[in-house]
């Protein structure tokens, strides 16, 4: 199993278990979260059943059960106040002043030019978006971005490729 750590904190921030697409020629990765129920056992789904579709009435749901995001729980993902457009253009620019040494030196210069139209695009979903941190809540870590895209249910989940390094497990 590979886990990806983000690079200034060390904190792990996805695996190989959630499939990826670059976006913004390999500036961001882009990855699909889903809501799962943590803390339950669903019984009815495990052996097939419908109480609904059956005549049966629904339980109501465990005490222990909670609806949460598997990204975020898997990797203890901690929510941070949302930034204006003044506050998100403060963070980015001493964020890639940390980032930008640690592209390798052959990406540098595609990465200096491609990571503009990237900052462009995060910035035009500005409002849309929550933004979390690893576990340590270092400062200067990475930022990870989740918004609900077209409207689906399920979040999506935007990160820096580059901030990201892959560790075998």
């Amino acid at each position: 199993m590979l886990v990806y750590q983000d690079k200034v904190s060390g904190d792990e921030l996805l695996s190989d278990s959630f499939t990826y697409e670059e976006i913004h020629n390999g500036v961001i990765w882009e990855v699909e979260g889903k809501w799962v129920v943590k803390g339950a056992l669903d019984v009815d789904s495990l052996i097939g059943a419908n109480p609904s579709a059956e005549g049966g009435e629904e339980e109501g749901a465990d005490d222990q059960a909670a609806k949460v995001v598997d990204i975020v729980d898997t990797f203890r993902l901690q929510e941070q106040p949302p930034y204006d457009k003044k506050g998100f253009m403060a963070y980015i620019k001493k964020y890639l002043k940390i980032l930008t040494p640690l592209v390798p030196e052959e990406r540098q210069a595609t990465f200096k030019k491609d990571v503009e139209g990237a900052v462009k695009f995060l910035l035009s979903k500005l409002g849309d978006f929550q933004f979390f941190v690893g576990e340590s809540m270092k400062d200067d870590s990475s930022t990870v971005f989740a918004y609900y895209k077209d409207g689906k249910s399920d979040p999506t989940f935007l990160y820096f490729a580059d901030a990201l390094k892959e560790v075998k497990c």
